[in-house]
């Protein structure tokens, strides 16, 4: 039995044509009536639709408005014969079960809104008694990493001692070697709070005795122990904040047009996107991938032969949901402007607010943050990661011959300096987005500036209002000068001089990518600890040239650093010290490892994905990083199975790639004892990254590779078809990239106001047919004052030569 409750009757036909099953659950809702005295427009006098048609429009029918009827029958293919339920007389008892099961089964849709909005934190038990060590112990507000390793991510205060700790990998879906916890099974010290998420509102703190998620009700003074000022955020006793609320608004009305007529806009392409509760980052993000014909034609394009390529649960498929999406926003269905009669109703209540229908991507959003603590959750999001984020599953998950992500990707060039030598190491990277820092010091109107900040502060020891804003206007040129300038290396080790010493970076673009992301980095810590917005007008160009900015190589003249890896340094623990012995006869590109550390990633991952990939580089070991970082052990040490232990992370992924990848003999007699054939456990082990425990799932889970003599070696037959895919992707030729010339025409950009990225909301301008357009969640109007100065991440589409 089949239940659809996202496709119509064409694609359930094409499905039985597809698979032969014949039995299907059908599901209608039918409005009856209006609830008296409920709030909302107008009601329909009957309406009646699939659950796919009402559940995508904007019509909420969880809602309390509304008195409903549901109806539910079993289908019949091919003859469309439908029996009524319940039906306890006419069907067997297996079948009855089954609906009821069924009927009685949350929806992707039902299930996300408890998930969403139930969230609630309870307070720790630790947080009212909690001990906090009068050490001296002071937490800068920026420059952190754990006190164990060099990981800069993912780091963890511990509220009693004072120390900063990583944490582990899969914990939040961020890099890190366990060292909290560690740290709290050795002192018992309970509560420790995230770095980088501490706002005037509060921040995450995780109870390792609780094991979960808590709430700190005294938060404010547990920070303050350690110079960390929240109580100046708070409100005042006459209800105005210090510095933020006026500019704040102000920055809302400009983005967002307020107190500007915008005309609404219909048809295919004007789709709005419901907000499903801060759900807006997601919202502006798809609206411009959307507006791509890459990705147009992908998902769009393809929409048939995803469907009829779709597995049998398509609510879990990237594809289909994509597509699904991408139709809502541009077939035009969900974007029809009101008839007549409904206008004239709505001028004689003196109702007039026109509103499109739009789409709800609960089921897109449910997917897709599946497994992602961040954006699964009902908080505010960083749209720059979600878009990385989206990438990463658009890479996993190919969709025909080409991938449309290919449009983003490039190659960027690093050189680094060794300022006592001046030696230099040239290196390659894959990179999606162009981040331009925020040249404050090229500020125009700095007297503006000054003069306002001394009023502000006059008004604040008064307690009156703030004054007008006065926002720092930056040129362009200089955030891109500042972009194209040296920067410092911390903790620089020069293998010429054997030794840490002053280094520098460059960065420069080996190949220009079709469609150019820049992103605004607008997100810094104050000197008070607390993380804040620059508040900056920046005059982006409606037409952009970076061709200066292309990679030109090693320099007749320079000289290279040797390539000679840093010492280990070896701990203590005998046992660690016998471990370090043989990591030090490791041939180890430090130079690609520290590359990838940059990007974000756990170093001990970055030291396995080189290793992994046979020191072939960056680019490849960072799609090694890609195809395994939803591993359990991605962030453990390296561990070799010279030891006598089982590698924590495998070759198998790309032992085709220069790598000797021959599972240890001992696994390998042990799966044979058990009575399989050698081939098949030596596949085995290579599929699963030399797992003796999972190599024996895998068996289990392909019975018909039992029956085969012959061997089955070949990667391409596994079915870990994302590692295969990458595989493929990269092989000695490096990814693959899409160059051509520097100049760049700006046809959308994402704004964000609010003062944290944690906090907020994103609305996006997209130009189209020549004219802009705003997109805010549910409303798409005609832009009259698109604020380009504002934006934090802007599209660029490469001019054709």
């Amino acid at each position: 039995m089949n239940t659809f409750l996202g496709f119509g009757r064409e694609h359930i036909e094409r499905h039985y044509r597809k698979t032969g099953q014949c039995v299907y659950l059908h599901l209608k809702r039918h409005v009856i009536e209006k609830v008296p005295g409920a709030s909302g427009g107008a009601l329909p006098k009957r309406r009646n639709g699939t659950l796919f048609l009402d559940l995508e429009t904007n019509g909420d029918l969880n809602s309390d408005d509304f008195e409903y009827e549901d109806e539910a029958k079993l289908v019949l293919f091919p003859d469309h014969y439908e029996i009524a339920l319940p039906n306890i007389e006419e069907l067997p008892a297996l079948v009855t079960i089954a609906c009821d099961a069924l009927l009685s089964a949350k929806s992707p849709y039902r299930k996300q809104e408890p998930d969403s909005w139930e969230e609630e934190l309870q307070a720790s038990k630790h947080a009212k008694t909690l001990v906090q060590l009068d050490n001296g112990v002071r937490i800068p507000p920026s420059g952190w990493k754990c006190s164990k390793c060099d990981l800069r991510e993912n780091l963890w205060l511990n509220l009693t001692d004072g120390s900063v700790l990583c944490g582990k990998w899969f914990f939040d879906g961020h890099g890190g070697n366990g060292h909290a916890m560690e740290h709290y099974k050795e002192t018992g010290y309970p509560l420790a709070v995230k770095l980088g998420t501490i706002t005037p509102d509060g921040a995450d703190v995780y109870s390792f005795d609780e094991e979960e998620p808590v709430l700190d009700p005294h938060i404010a003074k547990h920070l303050a122990h350690f110079g960390i000022d929240m109580l100046q955020m708070q409100v005042t006793e006459n209800e105005l904040r210090d510095n933020d609320i006026k500019p704040r608004v102000s920055e809302w009305e400009v983005i967002q047009e307020a107190g500007v007529k915008l005309k609404p806009m219909y048809g295919p392409g004007y789709t709005g996107m419901k907000n499903l509760g801060n759900s807006c980052y997601l919202n502006a993000v798809m609206q411009a991938i959307f507006s791509i014909p890459e990705f147009q034609r992908a998902y769009v394009g393809n929409l048939p032969r995803i469907f009829d390529y779709s597995p049998l649960d398509p609510t879990q498929d990237f594809n289909t949901q994509m597509a699904k999406l991408g139709h809502g926003l541009l077939s035009g269905q969900y974007s029809k402007p009101p008839v007549k009669s409904e206008l004239i109703e709505q001028v004689m209540k003196e109702e007039h607010k026109p509103q499109q229908n739009g789409i709800s991507p609960q089921m897109f959003k449910a997917f897709i943050s599946k497994g992602h603590p961040e954006f699964s959750s009902n908080r505010q999001q960083d749209a720059r990661e979600f878009f990385l984020h989206l990438i990463n599953l658009v890479e996993r998950n190919p969709v025909g011959s080409e991938n449309p992500s290919d449009v983003f990707r490039f190659l960027v060039e690093e050189r680094t300096q060794c300022c006592q030598s001046r030696k230099v190491r040239y290196t390659e990277r894959v990179d999606y987005i162009m981040q331009l820092p925020v040249a404050m010091e090229a500020a125009t109107n700095k007297d503006e500036l000054i003069a306002y900040e001394l009023k502000r502060r006059e008004a604040e020891a008064a307690r009156r209002p703030p004054p007008e804003l006065v926002r720092a206007k930056i040129p362009f040129s200089a955030c891109l000068q500042a972009f194209s300038e040296p920067s410092n290396v911390e903790d620089f080790w020069s293998s010429a001089l054997q030794a840490k010493s002053a280094g520098v970076k460059t960065s420069r673009f080996v190949s220009f990518p079709e469609y150019l992301v820049v992103q605004i980095k607008k997100f810094t810590f104050g000197l008070d600890w607390i993380p804040k917005k620059l508040d900056v007008s920046i005059d982006m160009p409606d037409f952009l040239d970076i061709s200066h900015l292309r990679a030109r190589g090693l320099q007749p003249g320079e000289e290279e650093l040797p390539d000679i890896a840093p010492p280990i340094v070896i701990p203590d623990d005998p046992k660690d010290r016998m471990m370090n012995h043989f990591m030090e006869s490791l041939d180890i590109d430090e130079s690609s490892v520290m590359q990838l550390a940059e990007m974000g990633f756990p170093l001990e991952a970055c030291r396995k994905a080189v290793y992994y990939t046979g020191n072939l580089g960056a680019e490849v070991a960072f799609n090694w990083i890609i195809a395994h970082m939803e591993e359990p052990d991605f962030a453990e040490p390296l561990v070799l199975p010279a030891f006598g232990e089982v590698a924590s992370s495998g070759a198998a992924a790309f032992g085709a790639v220069g790598l000797d990848n021959q599972p240890p003999e001992e696994m390998v007699a042990i799966i044979i004892s058990m009575g399989f054939q050698r081939n098949l456990a030596i596949q085995a082990l290579k599929a699963t990254n030399n797992n003796l425990e999972r190599a024996l799932e895998w068996i289990f889970s392909h019975p018909e590779l039992e029956e085969e003599n012959e061997p089955a070696l070949d990667m391409m037959n596994m079915e870990n078809s994302a590692n295969a895919n990458i595989l493929a992707e990269t092989g000695l030729e490096g990814p693959r990239i899409k160059d051509g010339s520097g100049r760049y025409e700006l046809f959308g950009f994402i704004s964000h106001m609010g003062t944290s990225t944690m906090s907020g909301h994103y609305v996006c301008h997209l130009k189209k047919e020549g004219r802009w357009m705003i997109y805010n969640d549910l409303r798409v109007c005609a832009s009259e004052r698109p604020p380009k100065d504002l934006g934090y991440i802007y599209f660029y589409h490469r001019i054709p030569s």
